[in-house]
C-alpha cells in the first residue's frame, strides 16, 4: 500500500510539473521592443531592404504607445445605418464634392476614360477617406506599423505591412518623415495599406514617384485604379434605394448570397424608391436591408461587391454609393 501510494504521489507531481512548464514558458517576459527591432532588422535586410534604408527608416525608432491603446479599444456602441450615413454624409461634404468634382473635371474625365470608373465615385471615395485631402492622419507610419507588429494581437499582419512601408521609401516614392498616415498605418490622401499601395498606386502624373500624399493625380487615379481592378464595371451602376411595402414576403431575403434579376424583384413587389417600376433589364441584384429591416433597402449590383473590397461594410459600401450618387447628380 505504501508503495502504491508512493508511485501515485510522485505520478501527481510529475503531472503538476508537466502543466506547470507550459505556463512558466508562457509567463516568460516577451522581448523587449530594441531585441525585437534588431531581429526584425536582419529579417528585413535578408528581404532585399539595403543598409542605408534601414538606417534611415529604423534607426532610433521607438513603439507608440497610442497606437496599442487604440487597437486594444472596442467601440462602444453599434451605429444604426441612418446614424452611420448622417454623420458621413453631409451637405457640407456633397456641396464640397460638386464643387471639387467641377473643379477637376479634366483631370477626372482622362481618369474615367483610362479606368472605366465613375469621377463621382472616385470623389466619393476620397471625400469620405480624408475629406477631400484635409485629413490624413499624422502618425508615423513605420513607427505606428512597427509598434502593432511587435505589440502582438494582428503581429504577422503588421509585419507584412512595415515590409512593405520600408520597401516604399526605398524605391522614393517619399521620405520617411512625410510617411505619415492613421494609426493603423493607412496612408495619403486615399487611406491606403502599405500593401495596397504596392499593388494599387499609380504614378499618373508622371514624375517617377507614386505620392498619394500630395500629387493629386496620384491620389484621383489610384482609387479608380483600385476599384478598375477590383472588377469595377464601367456599364453599371452600384445599386439602387427600393420600397418594399407591396413586398414584405422578400424582406428577409436579405444579403449577397442571394442574386435575382431586376425583373425577378418586381414580380416580387420590389419597386424604385419612388414607387415605380425596376428598370426592365436582366441586371443580376441582392437585396441589402439596414437596420434590422427598419432602415432604408437596396438592391445592390456587383460594383457594390468591388466596393466592399475597399472595405468589407455594408455599411460603408452603401454609403459610398449615396454620397457618389448626391455629388454626380449635382
Amino acid at each position: 500500500m505504501g508503495k502504491g501510494r508512493g508511485r501515485r504521489a510522485w505520478c501527481f507531481g510529475a503531472l503538476i510539473v508537466a502543466w506547470l512548464a507550459p505556463a512558466t514558458a508562457m509567463a516568460a517576459e516577451p522581448p523587449s521592443f530594441a531585441a525585437w527591432l534588431a531581429a526584425f532588422r536582419a529579417e528585413a535586410g535578408q528581404a532585399g531592404l539595403t543598409e542605408a534604408t534601414l538606417e534611415r527608416t529604423l534607426h532610433g525608432l521607438e513603439p507608440l504607445p497610442e497606437v496599442v491603446e487604440k487597437d486594444r479599444r472596442q467601440p462602444e456602441s453599434k451605429l444604426t445605418f441612418r446614424d452611420y450615413i448622417g454623420r458621413i454624409v453631409s451637405e457640407q461634404r456633397v456641396a464640397r464634392g460638386r464643387a471639387l468634382l467641377r473643379e477637376h473635371e479634366p483631370l477626372l474625365a482622362r481618369i474615367a476614360a483610362d479606368y472605366q470608373v465613375p469621377p463621382e465615385v472616385v470623389v466619393a471615395l476620397w471625400g469620405i477617406e480624408s475629406n477631400y485631402g484635409d485629413r490624413t492622419g499624422s502618425y508615423p507610419v513605420i513607427a505606428a506599423l512597427a509598434t502593432l507588429a511587435y505589440e502582438g494581437r494582428r503581429a504577422q499582419l503588421f509585419r507584412s505591412e512595415l515590409l512593405h512601408a520600408l520597401r516604399i521609401v526605398q524605391e522614393g516614392h517619399i521620405e520617411p518623415a512625410r510617411m505619415t498616415g492613421s494609426w493603423a498605418g493607412a496612408m495619403g490622401q486615399n487611406q491606403f495599406m502599405p500593401s495596397s499601395f504596392t499593388r494599387l498606386s499609380v504614378d499618373y502624373d508622371g514624375d517617377g514617384r507614386r505620392d498619394i500624399w500630395q500629387s493629386l493625380p496620384d491620389v484621383l487615379a489610384s482609387i479608380a485604379n483600385y476599384l478598375a481592378k477590383a472588377g469595377w464595371n464601367g456599364k453599371h451602376t452600384w445599386g439602387r434605394e427600393v420600397d418594399l411595402r407591396a413586398a414584405a414576403a422578400v424582406a428577409p431575403v436579405d444579403g449577397l448570397k442571394v442574386k435575382k434579376s431586376l425583373p425577378e424583384w418586381q414580380n416580387l413587389g420590389v419597386r424604385r424608391a419612388d414607387g415605380h417600376d425596376l428598370p426592365p433589364v436582366a441586371l443580376q441584384a441582392s437585396l441589402v436591408t439596414t437596420d434590422d429591416g427598419a432602415g432604408p433597402a437596396y438592391l445592390v449590383y456587383d460594383n457594390f461587391r468591388v466596393l466592399m473590397t475597399w472595405n468589407r461594410s455594408t455599411y460603408f459600401a452603401l454609403t459610398v454609393g449615396e454620397l457618389a450618387d448626391l455629388i454626380g447628380n449635382g
